[in-house]
Parts: structure tokens; sequence; C-alpha cells
């Protein structure tokens, strides 16, 4: 009889396949994975000023800490649910072993809103009151600052890239 020893080689073969499958089933992407973007010589005073994104999004960073934001979008799945939000809120640049963040934290919610190119969520969406993002510090090709940050799904690698206000 051979079946303790068939039991076992087909155990392992389950086993094996279900690791396999773990890498492409969305449980292990690369945002799970991501450390950063490894810049660490980037100053706060390099990130103060207005910064744009997409359909009206400002942030502007000052001297002091403080921040104020236009129609600035949730990260992560928190995007998904299409809310915007105007504020004021506090702003810290950190330095990890992955490289660089920018905390910023609302304090005061003034406003909110949907985005305009997404389809209503079926559910109207619980805005908050209070929230923190985390935006990766990078260069570009000019060794101007970038910010990002993730959005939808972060396995995706989809970003939301903040560029210097012109003007």
């Amino acid at each position: 009889m051979r079946w303790p020893l068939a039991g076992a080689s087909l155990a392992s073969s389950v086993a094996l396949i279900a690791a396999l499958s773990a890498c492409t089933t969305g449980l292990a992407g690369p945002y799970q994975y991501y450390n950063g973007t490894g810049l660490h010589d980037a100053k706060a005073a390099e990130a103060v000023g207005t910064w744009e994104c997409v359909e009206g999004t400002r942030l502007t960073l000052r001297p002091d800490g403080t921040a104020a934001f236009r129609q600035l979008d949730g990260q992560d799945f928190d995007f998904d649910d299409a809310w915007r939000v105007t504020g004021t809120g506090t702003w810290e640049l950190a330095d990890h072993s992955g490289g660089q963040t920018i905390s910023l934290t609302m304090t005061t919610r003034t406003a909110v809103g949907t985005r305009s190119a997404t389809p209503a969520p079926t559910e109207s969406p619980e805005v908050p009151s209070a929230y923190t993002w985390r935006f990766y510090v990078d260069r570009d090709a000019h060794n101007k600052l970038v910010l990002f940050f993730f959005y939808s799904d972060p396995d995706a690698g989809n970003t939301y890239a903040m560029q210097r206000a012109h003007g």
C-alpha cells in the first residue's frame, strides 16, 4: 500500500500551488513590498509651497508646519469612495529607512465634494472629519521634488502625483 506516500505528495503539491497562487491573486503586490523612494536628502524648505494635481486639487505647505488643501482625494482604497476634502492641517517631513515621506494630517474640514469623473458610489460615502495622508517624496528628472501617494488598490501601483504649482 502506498497511500500514505501518495497523500503526502498530494498535500505537498497542494501547498505549493497555494503558495504560488497567493502571488498572483492580489494578496501580494508592488505596494505591499514598497519601502519608499530611497530619497534621504530632501529638506522641509524644499517642500514648502503650493502643489497641484488633477481636477483643481491644491496643497499648500507652509514653513511653520501648517497646511491648507483644496479638493484633496483619499489615498489607497479611500480613493474609490470618490470623496474630496478641503481644509487645513499640519504637515511633517520624516525620514525612514526606505526614504522620506510627508505626513499631512487634516485638523479642520471646511468643505466636501466628489470627483466629477468618477461614477457615483452606490452608497453615500462617509467623508472623514479627521484624516492623515502619507506622501512619498521623490525627485523628477530635473532634481525637483515630487510628492505622491498610491490610490485605489495600492497593489496596482497607481500614483497620485502632486506637481509644484506654477505662478
